[in-house]
């Protein structure tokens, strides 16, 4: 059985009462590097996004999920599976914890740690990957406790205030261990 409940946070669905934090977090600059966004959304857009939340991933290829906490039910964040292949049984999956007074807890691990049990589960996924700058140590350190392999390095791959970064590539393949 598929649990998205874990010791400090559930994961979700979306909601149409979650569009002001959609709306706030699509549109914090802070994040647009990693989510490769460059320009804002309106809450329009992002309504009609709301609208199609509930299609299938098979249809979409992407299921975004809200972290929220366990005891307050607070919204902290959206975790995602995205460019989902079911012929190759892979998806990529980035996470996104909007405060910073939030990181470093243990929610992001736990998403992500619930998000793949989702994916290798009840989606029989084979593998998981994430994108990660070189320099987003947190995120490094996120993907390599929850036992992601670094496989890749793209050099140059993202241009960041005129300057390009490298890209890491993790893969955590279901029932490979490296030992």
């Amino acid at each position: 059985m598929v649990k998205l409940i874990g010791n400090l946070i559930y994961l979700r669905a979306l909601e149409y009462e979650d569009l002001d934090f959609l709306y706030q977090l699509e549109n914090d600059t802070r994040f647009w590097e990693i989510s490769n966004t460059t320009t804002p959304y309106s809450k329009a857009t992002l309504r009609r996004y709301l609208e199609n939340a509930h299609r299938d991933i098979y249809d979409v290829k992407q299921l975004r999920l809200c972290i929220c906490k366990k005891d307050s039910q607070a919204l902290l964040g959206f975790v995602d599976l995205f460019d989902f292949d079911p012929k190759n049984k892979r998806a990529g999956i980035g996470l996104v914890v909007q405060q910073e007074e939030d990181r470093n807890k243990g929610f992001g691990i736990e998403a992500v740690s619930l998000c793949c049990d989702y994916g290798y589960n009840a989606l029989g996924l084979h593998q998981i990957y994430a994108n990660v700058h070189e320099d987003n140590l947190p995120s490094v350190r996120l993907f390599q406790k929850l036992g992601f392999e670094q496989t890749a390095c793209k050099q140059d791959w993202t241009m960041v205030n005129g300057k390009y970064k490298n890209e890491l590539l993790f893969q955590k393949i279901k029932g490979y261990d490296k030992s």
